[in-house]
């Protein structure tokens, strides 16, 4: 067997084995993508109804309360006073007396507020075994006047509530009205600034003055949510609070520490909320994220367990001991409510050395920390609310929608202290989701968390009567779980609290729309077989109208507005469907990724339009077609509803400010949902013109373009700026649409280097075996063509070249490189560019000055025509529509993008033996690999570094932004390295390795020591 031979089958070998590397290389990426669907089981709650409203009652005068003289008891008092003053009209006089049955609270519970009426409407007596159960009957008594109901129909008996625990969150407690902050619209931090004004940077830390309104505003809140129906708050803070004086090991803070001395500050200037609220039978858990640290915290907690090591028992014992202290001296509190799914810089407060750090993500670390927390509580007699929110890769990652992995973290923790808190949706809070099954299960107390101010459907900005989802929600998990035993309602807060309209519960805004929701929980909380749709009129009636006619159109509106939120802001095809992608499982919203802004990366929208067309009922077309009718339907829908509002009678509502401010979200909505109806068609017709190549998709995405961009111009130039109707943020959308106009010309730019790498590979094949070598410019690419498959003939096809020969030896490979990456990102990134051309040219000056005096052109012959094949490898991958028809293919086929990746992975590997082996017949095998791994050493090492300097995740925004792979709005909101799990170290590591290569590289390229000569 000859040498060639030998040579040929070893050159056929290496081939098939990069080949096959690539294909692994391409099935793990593809694992990795891990997109897949499956159906979701929808919820089925009943239909939205509209009761016949009678006519207002007017209430009575209560001219006698014979009532405890307890401030519960005032309190009430005080709104039933209030809602009859609130009334329009009063009709006669009424009294209301209250016995209080004794010896019968430790048989019946202290949470036990059942109760009965008696008497009739001029004279009602209020039978109670309780404290709690009279007192919620003067509340239901003040519900009835502002329903403008009889309250005679309240008399007999009242069942105990359903559920003991309905706590809410904090609403805008605390929190500034500033219309400064509000006006960018892009602030997606998640903290509130709750007490800002209050708490200073400098002793003595507190403002008095704002101390006191916020006070007053805590007491508005309690008293509000009492007439609501709720018991309980979580308040923010914890580490705050903490001195940490009596930790285990020593104190935390050192003698004069300002973080010491402000938590007594805090601590003193908090007391009396706490204490108001369990002065008026308010429970108040410490809402806190895990771990909560603060410099000194995190420096002690490293130095004594040598990390923040959230599985060893000990560790926790700092805390615990935090929470001794705390309860100590505020009697007041009844327990922490802990988080570990969500942490960092997104939630903290700038300027404040206080903050969270995601370290609770091992099973071990939150049975540990979930050990310590409980075990401190059962002994302190308070309680530990946990919540399973949790975002990310494993059992701790999915616990929250994961049933086996509910029961991995939580199977067997017992403990009468601890409740375990859950969202009702299998996942976030959005629609289209399924019933969260995981709060069917586990032996722990539970409790539901409901969102009233949905963050993900515009902040509570446009109706959304969450009445029968809540309803059907809460009888399907009861009848699966007896020991579900409260609810948990967010009246304001979930997700950044500066990015939508400034509304703010009882402060600023169009709040009372969303209040309806507060109002649906707790009431149901209570009776979950409540009539929802007469909350929903008495909702109406409370905050609009006495009106019947006026009432029921408010109420006809609202039971159409889940319809427009479900079909307007979600294409159905894509969110009735449990989608999964990179170990996670997006949210069923995902082209408005995330809250108010458009997405306009391939990711997202190639995958969506790919289920959109593959959905049932048809054809891709049918499937297209549907979902864009929806959009269609859902504007329909909000037109109805402003008709019918509109056509109510101004005079018969009771605020002109808020008939105008209902009348405005519609217009709103109905704005915001036809520009939403353009860019869904615009997206899928861009999916479709990707994946058919129809000349009349292209046509249709070219009059959806033209729609959308006069509807966004519209958007903008009326909501821009405006507080309480912001307008969406397009910037995403746009910079997709940019891309997308760009796809035509790229594609034929694509065709026509396709076709001159073409002819050159074709010039070099002929060349080489025929006379056409003579021809000025052939030599060169018969010598490309020759040295890119046979390597180890590179050095005998460049002997002789002319000097233009040489040039275009060199000059047509880079050029070639350097147009193909520009049409590839559209001409759009630089960053791109910069990278990869950085990266060739450090490792082409790397090997050309290992190769020293030698000549070059063997090596440049090899890697040139390598660097041709694999260009002629993704140009045919542009060539049929472009950059976006690159990627759909990438995301949406899993044939393609095997085939290709395997491809162009052994061609990008071939570079580099083809490089080793054409240097090796001039410098030696080991030489030569030592020159290449250098160079590919050096090409790694200078891109790492200058990424690692940069930041990586500046980095990668930066290059997404240009290229528009992945939500535009993950590295505004989440980041994409916290998002996908990248250690922010990577660039790092990266130059590590590369490090590692050269220094190997530069250590085989060594010549090999003569020998010390012979002795004579």
């Amino acid at each position: 067997m000859t040498t060639a031979t030998k040579r040929g089958i070893l050159a056929l070998v290496t081939a098939l084995v990069l080949v096959a590397l690539g294909l692994g290389v391409a099935f793990a990426v593809g694992d990795a993508l891990g997109i897949r669907t499956e159906p979701s089981e929808q919820m089925q709650p009943a239909a939205a109804a509209v009761p016949d409203v009678a006519p207002p009652v007017a209430p009575p005068e209560f001219t006698t309360l014979d009532v405890p003289d307890t401030v519960r008891f005032e309190v009430a008092v005080d709104e039933l006073r209030d809602a009859v003053a609130d009334a329009p009209a009063r009709e006669g006089e009424a009294s209301v007396a209250v016995e209080l049955i004794p010896g019968q609270e430790a048989d019946s519970g202290p949470g036990d507020d059942g109760y009965e009426l008696r008497g009739d409407a001029s004279a009602l007596r209020i039978v109670a075994f309780t404290e709690v159960g009279a007192v919620r009957a003067i509340y239901d008594l003040a519900a009835q006047v502002r329903a403008a109901a009889p309250i005679a129909e309240l008399v007999g008996v009242h069942e105990p509530s359903r559920l003991p625990l309905r706590m809410t969150d904090l609403g805008a407690v605390g929190v500034e009205p500033d219309p400064a902050e509000w006006e960018t619209g892009d602030d997606y931090s998640h903290a509130s600034k709750a007490f800002a004004a209050v708490v200073q940077p400098e002793a003595p830390y507190i403002d008095e003055s704002a101390l006191a309104e916020a006070y007053d505003d805590f007491d508005e809140f309690l008293r509000h949510s009492l007439a609501n129906g709720s018991n309980a708050v979580a308040f923010p803070g914890f580490v705050e609070f903490v001195t940490f004086d009596e930790a285990p090991g020593g104190p935390v803070y050192a003698e004069g520490d300002e973080h010491r001395d402000r938590a007594l500050a805090l601590r003193s200037a908090f007391a009396p909320f706490w204490a108001r609220a369990d002065e008026l039978g308010v429970q108040v858990f410490l809402r806190t994220d895990m771990l909560a640290l603060t410099g000194p915290l995190e420096r002690a907690l490293t130095d004594r367990f040598g990390s923040l090591d959230t599985e060893d028992p000990e560790f926790w014992s700092v805390y615990t001991a935090g929470l001794d202290e705390l309860y100590e001296a505020v009697p007041a509190l009844d327990g922490v409510l802990i988080r570990i799914g969500e942490a960092g810089a997104i939630y903290d407060v700038g300027g404040w050395d206080y903050y969270s750090a995601l370290k609770v993500t091992t099973v071990d670390a939150v049975r540990t920390m979930l050990g310590a927390f409980t075990g401190q509580a059962e002994a302190s007699g308070r309680e530990v609310i946990f919540r399973t929110w949790s975002v990310g890769v494993g059992a701790v990652g999915d616990m929250h929608t994961n049933d086996a992995s509910y029961e991995a973290v939580l199977g067997g923790i017992d403990s009468p202290a601890l409740i375990v808190s859950t969202k009702y949706t299998l996942g976030d809070f959005y629609s289209w989701l399924p019933l969260n099954h995981t709060l069917e299960q586990g032996a722990q107390r539970r409790i539901v968390e409901f969102q009233s101010r949905r963050e993900f459907e515009n902040f509570g900005a446009f109706p959304n009567d969450l009445g029968p989802q809540y309803q059907w929600a809460l009888q399907q998990l009861l009848a699966a779980n007896d020991r579900i035993e409260g609810v948990w309602v967010w009246t304001q807060d979930g997700g950044p609290w500066r990015a939508g309209p400034m509304s703010l519960t009882l402060k600023a805004g169009f709040w009372q729309l969303y209040e309806l929701n507060t109002q649906l929980a707790a009431e149901l909380a209570r009776d979950p077989d409540a009539d929802v749709a007469a909350i929903t009129a008495a909702w109406a009636r409370e905050w609009f109208s006495d009106d019947p006619a006026t009432v029921e159109a408010i109420v006809g509106a609202m039971s159409r507005s889940r319809e427009a939120i479900e079909q307007g802001m979600y294409i159905e095809q894509f969110a009735e469907q449990r989608v999964f992608a990179i170990g996670l499982e997006p949210p069923p919203m995902m082209w408005i990724f995330e809250w108010d802004i458009l997405t306009g990366d391939s990711a997202v929208l190639d995958v969506m339009y790919s289920i959109v067309r593959d959905s049932a009922g048809g054809s891709g077309a049918d499937g297209v077609d549907a979902a864009i009718a929806s959009g269609a339907e859902a504007v329909a829908a909000v037109e109805e509803m402003r008709e019918t509002v509109t056509a109510t009678d101004a005079s018969s509502w009771r605020s002109p400010e808020l008939r105008e401010a209902f009348v405005s979200t519609l217009d709103y909505e109905l704005d915001t949902l036809r520009l939403l109806e353009a860019y869904r068609a615009l997206i899928l017709h861009q999916g479709q013109w990707h994946d058919t190549r129809s000349p009349d998709a292209r046509e249709a995405w070219e009059a959806d373009r033209d729609r959308f961009d006069e509807l966004a111009a519209e958007h903008l130039a009326r909501y821009d700026g405006d507080l309480d109707h912001p307008a969406f943020n397009l910037t995403a959308a746009q910079l997709g649409i940019d891309r997308t106009e760009r796809d035509p010309a790229m594609a034929w730019a694509a065709r026509v280097l396709l076709v001159l790498a073409l002819a050159w590979l074709v010039i070099g094949v002929l060349s080489s075996r025929t006379r056409l070598v003579a021809r000025p410019g052939a030599a060169a690419a018969s010598a490309t063509w020759v040295a890119s498959i046979r390597p180890w003939r590179a050095r005998e096809t460049t002997l002789g070249l002319y000097d233009l020969d040489r040039w275009l030896l060199m000059l047509v490979p880079v050029a070639l490189l350097v147009g193909t990456r520009a049409v590839q990102t559209s001409f759009l990134s630089w960053t791109h560019l910069a990278v990869v051309l950085g990266a060739w040219t450090v490792f082409a000056l790397v090997l050309r000055f290992c190769v020293g005096r030698r000549s070059p052109w063997p090596v440049i012959a090899a890697v040139g025509g390598v660097v041709v094949l694999r260009c002629i490898v993704t140009l045919v991958a542009l060539s049929f529509t472009g950059p976006g028809g690159y990627w759909f293919a990438f995301w949406t086929d899993p044939v393609l993008r095997t085939a290709y990746v395997a491809l162009a992975f052994a061609l990008f590997v071939w570079v580099f033996v083809a490089a080793g082996w054409a240097l090796a017949g001039q410098v030696g095998a080991r030489r030569a690999v030592g020159f290449v791994l250098a160079a590919v050493g050096a090409g790694l090492l200078v891109p790492s570094a200058v990424v690692g300097a940069i930041g990586l995740e500046q980095a990668l925004t930066l290059w997404n932004d240009e290229l528009g792979l992945l939500p535009w709005g993950l590295a505004r909101i989440l980041g994409i390295t916290t998002y996908l799990d990248i250690p922010g170290e990577t660039a790092w590591y990266a130059a590590g390795f590369a490090a590692v290569l050269l220094v190997a590289g530069v250590l085989l390229a060594l010549p090999k020591r003569r020998g010390a000569g012979s002795r004579g």
